[in-house]
């Protein structure tokens, strides 16, 4: 065959468990085989420019499953590039995700779904996961590692709503607002001021001082509040707070103490019975952040025995899967206490933001292999493709062990190497490289040598 004169479509030559049909050409399990009629497609421009964002061959059968209600943003990014769409507003339970993954391409989940080693296992085709939130728990990251899977969240699409419904919530506990709500509700009408107080120059303690806790931090001092912060890390104040060295510092300083802090086991159950007796009698927490962080029955304790000037909890260890009723915590009846569903992040404007930011990272993963954003890869970015019309885009995942580049460029060494960038994260390491072949048949070559590598994991050919 002669020297292609334009370069493909984007398309993929992945998965090592690739079949070949007769004709020698792979069998993509959900794309169908590709031949020589379908193989060089797709004019590209000749000047130097990043290599253009294009669905795959047969894209229609590139599954996509979107569960938990997730923006129509997404879809609609996911949609142009031609992919097969499946949107859910449920989530599903193991046992149906199992079942349901099994031909998929790109999983889309928000908190609710959880994405364990049986679910991983069950995932042969699965290519990449987007979570449509700020968290990755419901993700066995080290196991989506091992499979070449990158993970995708958007830790920052939601912050201004979280923060939003922060100050609400001070503004509102700080009133009694709920107390009295639910009280108008029962056609009791009782005006009074005792405990009610503005939150201009009180004090408001925020443990963690990352994206959220900055906004919180800014949006707090607008209204006349003091702020101090706790942090592992020294972090640069927002506008007049302060830095606390010690976490008890600010537990025994604070009018009103909100979280924000990743779940981690150095921070759950952070706050419990002695924490929660150093604080000032009076105090109000806020809880937005993650429904290990404080322990319940300490909390309850000190609301109802008038420690704790009240509490409101947007987050819960024992959050249910869908909308339901009978729902229970010990945390209902006490005073002064407001809790919401989890909707920190439940703003149109939030889910368009994570939609649009998540959806992006997949397609440019997808279609270029950039790992920009992925959490449990190291962080590739998309290159420039030189003009030449007949360079493939290698994508290989493999074990961060001696030899194993070697092993790669031995394989690479006849083909012109344009471009080729490898970097590791722990155990896994990924590599990107663009090379020129003359034909097919090459190709297929470069791909099965590839594979066969006995730490090769995962190799993809975008085109």
């Amino acid at each position: 065959m002669s020297t292609p004169q334009n370069l493909p479509k984007a398309s993929e030559v992945g998965l090592n468990d690739v079949d070949s049909d007769a004709g020698g050409f792979p069998h993509i399990p959900g794309l169908g085989p590709l031949d020589s009629n379908t193989f060089w497609q797709a004019e590209y421009s000749s000047h130097r420019s990043l290599k253009p964002y294009r669905p795959f061959n047969s894209s229609k059968d590139m599954k996509v499953l979107l569960l938990e209600n997730i923006n129509n943003s997404a879809v609609e990014i996911l949609k142009a590039q031609g992919y097969n769409i499946e949107w859910s507003a449920k989530s599903l339970s193991e046992e149906q995700l199992i079942e349901k993954i099994k031909d998929v391409h790109i999983l889309g989940v928000r908190s609710k779904t959880k994405i364990n080693k049986k679910v991983l296992a069950a995932a042969k085709n699965l290519i990449a996961i987007g979570c449509f939130c700020i968290g990755t728990n419901g993700v066995d990251l080290e196991m989506a590692s091992q499979l070449g899977i990158p993970v995708y969240n958007c830790p920052r699409g939601s912050g201004r709503s979280v923060a939003e419904l922060v100050i609400t919530l001070m503004l509102n506990v700080g009133r009694r607002v709920g107390d009295r709500n639910n009280e108008m509700h029962k056609t009791i009408w009782n005006k009074f001021a005792k405990g009610c107080h503005e939150i201009r120059g009180r004090t408001l303690g925020i443990v963690g001082y990352g994206n959220i806790g900055r906004q919180v931090s800014e949006m707090a001092e607008a209204l006349g509040c003091r702020v101090i912060y706790h942090d592992y890390h020294k972090v640069p104040p927002v506008g007049s707070a302060t830095q606390v060295d010690k976490l008890e510092t600010l537990l025994k300083t604070s009018d009103f103490i909100t979280f924000h802090v990743p779940s981690l086991p150095s921070t759950d159950g952070m706050i419990g019975k002695e924490q929660i007796a150093m604080m000032k009698k009076g105090c109000c927490l806020i809880n937005t952040s993650r429904g290990t962080i404080v322990q319940l029955e300490p909390l309850v304790e000190a609301l109802k025995s008038g420690h704790l000037g009240g509490c409101a909890v947007d987050v819960y260890t024992n959050e249910p899967k869908g909308n339901c009723e009978g729902w229970i915590t010990p945390l209902q009846n006490c005073p002064n206490t407001i809790l919401t569903p989890h909707i920190g992040g439940s703003t149109e404007e939030a889910q368009y933001n994570i939609g649009t930011e998540v959806a992006n990272r997949l397609v440019k993963y997808i279609n270029c292999g950039e790992t920009v954003g992925a959490v449990n890869f190291a962080q590739v970015p998309s290159t420039e493709v030189p003009s030449a019309t007949n360079v493939i885009r290698i994508l290989n995942f493999h074990k961060n062990v001696p030899g194993v580049l070697k092993a790669i460029n031995h394989i690479l060494y006849s083909h012109n190497i344009e471009n080729q960038v490898s970097k590791a994260r722990g155990s896994m390491a990924y590599l990107q490289a663009d090379i020129t072949v003359n034909s097919e048949e090459e190709l297929l070559k470069v791909y099965s040598e590839l594979s066969q590598l006995q730490d090769v994991v995962r190799t993809r050919i975008v085109h």
